[in-house]
């Protein structure tokens, strides 16, 4: 979970620069000026710092050091999806190497280039008019329908996951997600992997899927509403579009308090569109009818996922190996979502 941003707060970091600026110059040519690094703030998951030197402005991303749960903080995956992307219609950062070895940074790590932009923290992007606030999230479902109409295996992505039964499969991720990172009783999340387990979709559609496609993970031009650049592709795969979608309007059905959302915040007079809008864009975009629309199921997935990842975040606290200093209160949110979760099963979505 990344926003572009220094941190003001970044401690030293855990490798030697030196080392890091010695590699960079044996394996990047023409590289001018002393290197500077800086810890990019705001991100719970993989470590990511700016690479300046005077001529090239570049971005590091690493897994993060210490015991993490399998499967995650997959960055040789993020740099391989990028890269395969480069050929496509949807924008990301073109990627310069990858280096699966602890020796320079202590884990394995990516470099990519730095697009100039903005990233997003606040969902209700303070400042705007409600014009350029309506434009930039209909852009993000623009953005959102390229990526799910993308031939991911023209683009070699093949091998990138398992076609069909996703939430099957997903399911069962995230139920040993939850028991590997399960710090206290959560009776909702388990309520929730229940329910789910039995009422799974039986359609096997597949696309490239995001796994955390929300605001703060697009890059935008820096004066218009536009998007150059998807980040943060940890939890891609080959996956069910509505997956997607879920998740990213969780924003909708979760308070400001509540990491970010805009429930509550008078849209109209912001230029937000409703979730209905917003979806009724997405739908239209990606040629959807109203059979191939989310449901009640697909809203409990996310915010159980949502969930599980935060108690994720706890967990990396109590281990003393977080990325955030906010995690331990971050990962609170488990108990909030996970009754998010819940609620969504109860909420009749109107298919468009």
């Amino acid at each position: 979970m990344t926003t572009l941003a220094p941190s003001p707060t970044a401690a030293t970091p855990a490798f030697d620069p030196a080392v890091l600026e010695a590699f960079a110059r044996e394996h990047i040519a023409g590289l001018q000026g002393r290197m500077r690094l800086q810890a990019i703030g705001g991100g719970q998951s993989n470590p990511t710092f700016f690479v300046d030197f005077d001529n090239r402005h570049l971005v590091l991303r690493k897994k993060p050091g210490g015991e993490v749960l399998p499967s995650a903080h997959a960055v040789d995956r993020e740099y391989r999806v990028m890269k395969a992307l480069a050929a496509s219609a949807l924008p990301v950062p073109p990627t310069v190497l990858y280096h699966e070895g602890p020796e320079v940074v202590g884990t394995p790590f990516y470099l990519m280039e730095r697009v100039p932009g903005r990233v997003f923290g606040d969902n209700s992007l303070p400042g705007m008019a409600p014009a350029e606030r309506r434009a930039i999230y209909l852009a993000m479902a623009d953005t959102l329908a390229t990526l799910h109409s993308l031939d991911w295996a023209a683009l070699g992505l093949g091998d990138f996951g398992k076609p069909g039964q996703f939430f099957q499969r997903q399911l069962r991720r995230w139920q040993q997600q939850w028991a590997l990172s399960k710090t206290r009783e959560n009776p909702a999340i388990d309520e929730l992997q229940a329910w789910l387990a039995e009422h799974l979709p039986h359609d096997d559609e597949t696309t490239l899927t995001h796994g955390d496609f929300k605001l703060n993970n697009l890059l935008f031009h820096p004066t218009e509403p536009r998007v150059v650049a998807v980040l943060d592709w940890e939890l891609s795969t080959l996956g069910h579009p509505l997956a997607d979608v879920a998740f990213n309007t969780v924003a909708w059905r979760t308070l400001p308090a509540e990491f970010g959302g805009i429930r509550g915040l008078d849209l109209a007079a912001l230029g937000i569109p409703t979730e209905h809008e917003y979806l009724a864009h997405y739908y239209r975009r990606a040629g959807r009818g109203a059979a191939q629309q989310a449901r009640p199921f697909h809203w409990a997935f996310a915010l159980m996922r949502w969930a599980v990842i935060f108690e994720g975040i706890a967990a990396r606290a109590a281990r003393g190996n977080a990325v955030a200093d906010n995690a331990a209160e971050v990962g609170q949110l488990s108990l909030v979502l996970a009754q998010r979760g819940l609620e969504a099963l109860r909420t009749p979505v109107p298919l468009l």
